[in-house]
This record gives structure tokens, sequence and C-alpha cells, in this order.
């Protein structure tokens, strides 16, 4: 018996902390937890969205508590939707911010009005062109659950090569290494 209670007794304070947070009012400002869970993503991506997005900008209390505005949450929503939705990479969101503010991005995830691209009359971005094919696509592939971080990486080929000779000296000595252990 006193196991169940205990058990019940973890339920409760879990489900009284959801309840508490589904309770909170839509002007209330929200900690970087509350925003992380709704958004799907890890807490690191909202701070390195901070270096990234000057347009984000949550309060910062003592001990550098962050505190998101209902703004803050919604311009981080329309930035996640781009990135993980729409396949927009980190500079094409900033050009969008640049070029037609924080209203530009509504724009942009509901899909109405024309492209940054499409206004500067440059070729289209590669986000312009998967959305232009995947239109016609149609795909059973269930929404994922859980959301992926991709980190481009933007050496230059000379930087590459270097890494790549480093590399493959690395891999040689270390297969000298295991010639001589294997050997003896």
């Amino acid at each position: 018996m006193s196991g169940e209670t205990e058990a019940n007794g973890l339920d409760d304070a879990a489900e009284s902390e959801a309840d508490f947070r589904n309770r909170k009012g839509p002007l209330a400002f929200r900690t970087i937890s509350e925003v992380a869970d709704e958004l799907k993503v890890p807490q690191h991506v909202l701070r390195f969205w901070e270096t990234r997005f000057d347009q984000v900008r949550p309060l910062k209390r003592g001990g550098g508590r962050r505190y998101y505005r209902p703004e803050d949450v919604d311009l981080l929503r329309r930035i996640a939707t781009l990135l993980y939705v729409k396949g927009y990479t980190i500079k094409g969101v900033q050009r969008v911010l640049r070029e037609k503010g924080a209203e530009g991005l509504e724009e942009e995830v509901s899909g109405s009005g024309m492209s940054v691209a499409d206004e500067a009359s440059d070729p289209p971005e590669v986000p312009t062109i998967i959305e232009s094919v995947t239109e016609n696509v149609s795909t059973s592939f269930p929404e994922p659950e859980i959301v992926t971080v991709t980190v481009r990486d933007e050496r230059t080929d000379e930087e590459n090569a270097v890494m790549r000779a480093s590399l493959e000296h690395v891999l040689e000595r270390l297969e000298a290494v295991k010639a001589v252990l294997v050997s003896n």
C-alpha cells in the first residue's frame, strides 16, 4: 500500500506541474524550460538562437534566468517552423528577418506573399526549390516527434583538404601502432 501511495504521490506532483504550466495565461512570461518544452527543442538551441537572431531578446533576471514574453515565444515558434519544417538555413531566416522583419516570418511560415528570393529577383534559394518540389509529392510519412538540429560546417575547401590530410596522417600512425601491437 505504501508503495502505491508513493507512486501516486509522484504522479500527482508531475501532473500538478503540468497543470500549473497549462494554467498560465496567454500573456504570462515563460521560462526557457517552458518554451523549450512547448517548441520541442532543447534549451541550448534557444540560447544559440539568441546569439544568431538579434530579435530574440528574453528578459534576464537575477542569476541570468531567462523569461520569454509571448511575442518572443511567437517569434521563436516561427523561427523553428522555418528551420525545421520549411528547410530554411539560419542565414535564410536571418535574411527574411533583415529584409521583412518579424512580420515577414509569418508570411514565410504561412506561405502567403512572395519569398525574399522572388522580391530580390535572385535565383531561388534551396528552401524555395524544396518547397516547390515537395508541394507536388505526397508522402505518407508520420510527422517526427523528435527535433534534430543540423549544424552546417562552413569550412572552405582548403581547410577541408588540410583537415583530411591531417586525419589521414593520424590514421597511418594508428595503423602502424596497431601493426606493432598485433605483431607482439
